[in-house]
């Protein structure tokens, strides 16, 4: 991140009214339960609560994070890809995906997109690209493809391959809404050339997962789990690459660890 001046904040320049520091937030609640301090006493609130009724959601939010390491490496190493669309990026934390990706790839390109406030006032002190690369920030809601690939192509070449990573973001859209989950995959899928790959991260339901849900939605933080199946699902039509789509400490994990499984499952596919 650039530096910032002596006797700023990350938040300067934002109201109150653009923060709702009183409306709790998911990707500050994330933030939170990763040990961060970007996030308020109603994000607080209901990540306490919501660790009363599934404590495991802590070790969720870590392996989901250290997934982000893990697919970026395989992508920009092995799978050779060297454009990346990040929708929902939530707060920064250590090793982004530019960062991550531009380490064993300099020429890689990023394009974040969120609509968080404090999001954007991160992103603007984290668009810090290699020399030979290029990383930007789009302010729009994953509702809205047609936007986010509009503003995308500033950047990204649409002609070559792009891996467009779905980390802990279905999970705010619910199966009703116009247009929906699957919909909205579908979109960003069609939207990019063969050789591309799909990255999708999100917590399954279990009965535990469900009361955390219901425990959120009290406290005003809304979230939709789904199972493995429907996870699956969001790969009709790509090859998905080994080992499946599975518990995500279970994705290729470091060499000389002993993962277990979690209740936040993941998938990585290649369109054909």
């Amino acid at each position: 991140m650039a530096p910032r001046k002596a006797g700023t904040t990350m938040t300067d320049g934002l109201s109150a009214a653009d923060l709702r520091a009183d409306v709790p937030h998911s990707a500050r609640i994330w933030n939170y339960w990763l040990g961060g301090k970007d996030n308020f006493a109603a994000d607080r609130a209901v990540g306490d609560q919501v660790k009363q009724v599934y404590p495991d959601v802590v070790n969720v939010a870590v392996a989901s994070r250290a997934f982000l390491g893990r697919v970026v490496r395989f992508l920009a190493g092995e799978a050779g890809i060297r454009q990346f669309l990040d929708l929902g990026t939530g707060l920064p934390s250590a090793d982004n995906t530019h960062e991550v990706a531009q380490s064993v790839a300099p020429a890689s390109k990023i394009v974040y997109v969120d609509n968080d406030p404090l999001v954007l006032v991160h992103a603007r002190a984290l668009l810090q690209s290699s020399t030979h690369g290029a990383t930007d920030y789009v302010d729009a809601d994953v509702h809205d493809p047609a936007k986010i690939l509009q503003a995308a192509a500033k950047t990204l070449d649409f002609t070559r391959p792009i891996a467009v990573m779905m980390l802990g973001i279905l999970g705010n859209v619910a199966d009703d809404d116009q247009p929906g989950p699957a919909e909205i995959v579908r979109h960003f899928v069609d939207a990019v050339p063969s050789g591309s790959y799909l990255v999708v991260n999100d917590s399954v339901i279990t009965a535990e997962t469900a009361e955390a849900v219901r425990t959120a939605r009290s406290g005003g933080a809304d979230y939709h789990l789904r199972t493995p199946e429907q996870m699956r699902g969001f790969f009709d039509g790509l090859e998905v690459v080994e080992p499946g789509v599975v518990s995500t400490p279970l994705w290729r994990p470091e060499p000389g660890t002993t993962p277990e499984s979690l209740v936040v499952y993941c998938g990585v596919g290649r369109k054909p």
